[in-house]
């Protein structure tokens, strides 16, 4: 699956893009609307994540073109404007999806991969298997063996992001980058009070702490 995120806030759209990668995504940012709606318009990709406000041509504009050329590629519009308004003049230009900033990363994970079943091209996110336990992306269910453990979404997210890079060392701020919303400005400490909780639930030994730089999700 190939993406196209054409956000103009640097830092944003190179998180997006990691994080997505890290799903298992190909992805390619842009960061002005004429050059995505170049790079949209050449084909190839099976969503476009687009900003509303961008130099050089706005997503509605670029959105607008993209349909009006025939293109038929999955948009998911990104914009720090939250009205009803805003949100009908989004879809009338033809997006699929609509997602008011600051948001989830996990919330916007759900909605890509929502359009891209949608679409019919999008394939059922990976079982992910750590030593015994087994994480099922889609069905967002944690066994071990014949046990499940019920996870909150925030628990099962943290645990996703360990799980993706099982190993190796996720530091705090990789996690509150994209669980939480992109504009956090509380306690980093919540990270902590998350993985006391799903040591509680799978096992002190679980998830390991590597002092100074993160955690790690071991196997067992």
């Amino acid at each position: 699956m190939r993406l196209l995120i054409v956000e103009d806030e640097k830092r944003l759209a190179v998180s997006l893009a990691r994080g997505l990668t890290a799903e298992g995504f190909a992805v390619d940012v842009v960061h002005d609307g004429l050059e995505g709606l170049h790079r949209a318009s050449e084909g190839g990709y099976d969503l476009v994540i687009l900003d509303i406000m961008l130099p050089g041509m706005n997503g509605y504009r670029v959105c607008g073109a993209l349909r009006a050329a025939g293109h038929e590629v999955p948009i998911l519009m990104l914009t720090a404007k939250d009205g009803e308004y805003d949100e009908a003049e989004g879809l009338d230009t033809g997006a699929d999806d609509y997602l008011t900033k600051p948001f989830s990363y996990v919330v916007l994970v759900a909605r890509v991969r929502a359009l891209l079943r949608r679409r019919g091209g999008g394939t059922a996110a990976p079982v992910l298997t750590v030593g015994t336990l087994r994480i099922d992306t889609a069905a967002r269910r944690v066994h071990r063996g014949e046990d499940e453990y019920a996870l909150t979404a925030k628990e099962f997210a943290v645990l996703e992001q360990l799980a993706l890079r099982a190993g190796q060392v996720v530091s705090k701020a990789e996690i509150l980058e994209h669980v939480w919303d992109f504009a956090y400005d509380g306690d980093p400490n919540i990270v902590e009070v998350y993985i006391s909780t799903l040591r509680r639930k799978l096992g002190a030994a679980s998830i390991r702490t590597v002092r100074g730089a993160g955690y790690r999700l071991e196997a067992g």
